[in-house]
C-alpha cells in the first residue's frame, strides 16, 4: 500500500509516458469493444466505456497526487539547506517577514564561525562539511523550541524567534553557544577548536524593520564582534553605521590621495649595538593630506586592510622604499607587512617582480610581520614566509613581547630578526619581572639563530641595558627619528666618508 509521506514518483519521461499508455490501452479496448459489439453477444459497450473513463480518472488522479506532492517537497527542498538540513535564507526572509505581521518583537543572531577557512586549507573541504554539520547540531541544540536556527551559506548560520522580551532570549541561546563551542568540536578523530562571532538586532512594533535590514545590521553588529576580539555577542547600535560610513569616506579620500601622491615615506636608521655605525633603515608610512592634516599609519592602515586598498598600498611602499635604498650602499631595508598583505597569494608574485625591475638586491631586503599574522591563518603564513625566502629575502618579527607568538611559532617560522616591542624594552627598565622576560627573549632568539633589535631605545641607560643584554641592533630616538630619504643620503654619505676617507691630494707638484 502506498504512503501518503512518500508518494509515488516518476521520471520526467514517465509523467508524459504513462498518461499516454494508459490513454492508448483504454481508447484500443473502447475500439475493439465497439468493432466486435455485432460478432459477439458478450460484449456490452456501456461497461467497456465506464471501465475506461473510471480507469482514466484514477489515473489522471494519481498523476495529480503524485505532481502536487513532488511540487511540496521541491518547495521544502527550496527553502532547506542541504547540508545540514536547516532552513536556509530563503525561509528565513519569510519567517522574519511572517513573524512581523503581529505586534511581537522580533529578534535575529547572526552566527559566523571564526577560522573556519582554515579548518578547510587544513583539513580539506569534506572536514569543514562534517564541522558545519556538527555546529548545525549544536546550533540547533541551543536554540530548542524557543528559536528557528537556518544555515545561510557557508560558515554563516542564523536564529530568529519572536514574542515578548525574545531579544533577551535569544542572547541567552548565544551565549549558550558559545558556551559550547568554547570546547573543541569532535569531528571523526579529530578535536577542532572552533569559536563563534555573533551579531544580534532586534524588529519591533513601533520600528517595524524589512527582513534585509534585519539581516544587514545583525551582520554589522557580527563584524564588530569579530573586532573586538571574536567569541562574543553584539548587538547593533546605529554608531556601527556611523563608523561605517565614516571609514568609507576615508577609504575614499586614500584612493584619492594614493592617485594624488599624498603618501610619502621616512626611513627610521637602526644602529650596531656596539659601534652606533648606521645599518640598517625601516621605511614608515606617512599620509601627509592635502588640507595639510597628517593622518597616523594606526588610523588609516586599519582601514585600509578592510578594505583591501591596502595591497595597492604596500605595492607602493615596497616598489618605493627599494628605488630609494638603492642609493645606500649594503644598508639593510625594512618594510613592514601587513597580515592582509601576507593573505594575498599575489603578494609574491609581485615581490619578485619589484626585486626584478629595480635590481634591489634580496639579501638586503627585510620584510617585517607582527604576530598577529601568524595568529590569524599560520598555514597561510608559512605557505607565503617559504615563497618570499626564495628570492633571498629576510623575514623579522616585529613588535614581539605583545603576548601573541609562542616559542613554536618562532621554531616553525624561523626568522631571520626578531624585534623587542618597545613596551618590553619600557618595562625592562622599570622591573625585574619585565627585564628578565626581555633577557629569555633574547637567549631564546639566540638559541635559534636569530638576531635582535631593541626597539623603542629613548634613553641612554635603556640603550646600555639592552647592549649589555645582547641585542644586536638598536633603534630609536636617542639615535635617530624618521626621517625624509634626502636626509637619510646626507647622514649615509657622512657616515661612509667617515669609514672610508679618501686619500689627501697633494696641493702642488713636488719641487
Amino acid at each position: 500500500m502506498l504512503e501518503l509521506s512518500k508518494p509515488w514518483r516518476l521520471t520526467p519521461n514517465g509523467l508524459v509516458a504513462v498518461p499516454l499508455a494508459v490513454l492508448s490501452i483504454v481508447f484500443a479496448l473502447i475500439l475493439m469493444a465497439v468493432i466486435a459489439s455485432d460478432q459477439i453477444e458478450v460484449v456490452s459497450v456501456a461497461p467497456l466505456l465506464i471501465a475506461g473513463v473510471l480507469v482514466y480518472a484514477a489515473t489522471l488522479f494519481l498523476l495529480a497526487w503524485t505532481g502536487f506532492a513532488s511540487v511540496r517537497e521541491l518547495e521544502t527542498q527550496g527553502s532547506t539547506d542541504s547540508l545540514s538540513q536547516l532552513p536556509n535564507r530563503r525561509a528565513l526572509h519569510a519567517d522574519i517577514e511572517r513573524f512581523s505581521e503581529g505586534g511581537d518583537e522580533v529578534a535575529i543572531a547572526l552566527v559566523d564561525l571564526d577560522s573556519f577557512k582554515q579548518v578547510n586549507d587544513h583539513y580539506g573541504h569534506a572536514v569543514g562539511d562534517q564541522l558545519i554539520q556538527q555546529c548545525a547540531e549544536l546550533l540547533r541544540e541551543s536554540c530548542g523550541s524557543e528559536a528557528t536556527c537556518y544555515r545561510l551559506g557557508g560558515d554563516e548560520f542564523a536564529a530568529v524567534m519572536s514574542g515578548p522580551v525574545s531579544g533577551t532570549i535569544l542572547e541567552g541561546i548565544c551565549r549558550s553557544l558559545l558556551e559550547k563551542l568554547s570546547i573543541p568540536v569532535q569531528v571523526g578523530d579529530r578535536q577542532i577548536a572552533m569559536g563563534a562571532s555573533i551579531g544580534l538586532a532586534r524588529s519591533t512594533a513601533d520600528n517595524r524593520l524589512p527582513s534585509s535590514e534585519m539581516l544587514r545590521r545583525s551582520d554589522v553588529a557580527m563584524y564588530a564582534s569579530k573586532r573586538s576580539g571574536k567569541m562574543r555577542c553584539t548587538w547593533f547600535n546605529k554608531t556601527f553605521d556611523q563608523r561605517r560610513e565614516a571609514m568609507r569616506e576615508l577609504d575614499d579620500e586614500m584612493r584619492c590621495g594614493l592617485a594624488d601622491g599624498e603618501f610619502a615615506l621616512a626611513y627610521q636608521p637602526l644602529v650596531n649595538a656596539s659601534t652606533g655605525e648606521i645599518v640598517a633603515v625601516e621605511s614608515l608610512l606617512r599620509w601627509n593630506r592635502a588640507d595639510g592634516r597628517q593622518v597616523g599609519p594606526n588610523i588609516f592602515v586599519p582601514v585600509a586592510e578592510e578594505s583591501g586598498l591596502i595591497n595597492a598600498i604596500g605595492l607602493w611602499v615596497l616598489r618605493q622604499a627599494v628605488s630609494d635604498a638603492l642609493r645606500w650602499g649594503d644598508i639593510t631595508l625594512s618594510v613592514n607587512i601587513s597580515a592582509a598583505q601576507l593573505r594575498n597569494p599575489e603578494f609574491p608574485i609581485q615581490l619578485g617582480e619589484v626585486l626584478e625591475d629595480t635590481g634591489f638586491p634580496p639579501h638586503q631586503l627585510e620584510l617585517e610581520i607582527t604576530e598577529t599574522c601568524l595568529v590569524l591563518d599560520p598555514v597561510v603564513a608559512e605557505r607565503t614566509l617559504d615563497l618570499i625566502r626564495g628570492f633571498g629575502v629576510n623575514i623579522a618579527l616585529d613588535d614581539f613581547g605583545t603576548g601573541y607568538a609562542s616559542i613554536g611559532f618562532l621554531r616553525q617560522f624561523r626568522f631571520e630578526k626578531l624585534k623587542l616591542d618597545r613596551s618590553l624594552v619600557e618595562l625592562a627598565g622599570e622591573d625585574d619581572g619585565s627585564r628578565a622576560m626581555m633577557l629569555s627573549s633574547i637567549a631564546m632568539a639566540r638559541a635559534l639563530n636569530m638576531a635582535v633589535t631593541a626597539e623603542g631605545v629613548e634613553t641612554n641607560e635603556q640603550a646600555d641595558m639592552v647592549r649589555t643584554a645582547g641585542c644586536d641592533q638598536i633603534q630609536g630616538w636617542l639615535f635617530y627619528k624618521a626621517l625624509p630619504a634626502a636626509e637619510i643620503d646626507q647622514i649615509i654619505s657622512a657616515q661612509e666618508a667617515q669609514l672610508h676617507p679618501k686619500p689627501a691630494q697633494e696641493s702642488g707638484k713636488a719641487a
